[in-house]
């Protein structure tokens, strides 16, 4: 599974990390049972610390996308599986609100404040 970050955004390292692992989940490049690669060589390959690879995977795990194991490494949960099916729809409501005029920033607010 091919990471990626971008060292000029504004946002911290581990949630684009993080991120990187959810978009391979949405997008079916990886899914329940896929190891990801081992922290160290993320951290070396992206030229980042581990602890801040450790931290995406340990948030991945308490949003229970990933099994975190000792000697196993980090795997895909099967608990992740609902999210890849939840990717048309969520592609679907992305576009009805730009089509609305609703930035995405509003649209993540909206969505928060329904979970609440």
């Amino acid at each position: 599974m091919l990471i990626r970050i971008d060292a000029d955004s504004p946002r911290p390292l581990f949630e684009q990390v993080a991120s990187s692992v959810r978009g391979g989940i949405l997008a079916g490049r990886v899914g329940a049972g896929d190891r990801l690669p081992a922290a160290r060589d993320v951290a070396e390959a992206l030229d980042i610390n581990l602890h801040t690879v450790l931290r995406a995977y340990q948030q991945l795990r308490d949003e229970g996308l990933v099994d975190l194991r000792r000697g196993r490494g980090a795997v895909i949960a099967a608990s992740a599986a609902p999210l890849a099916a939840l990717a048309d729809d969520v592609a679907g409501l992305v576009r009805r609100a730009a089509a609305l005029g609703i930035s995405p920033t509003t649209l993540a607010a909206v969505v928060t404040e329904i979970e609440s």
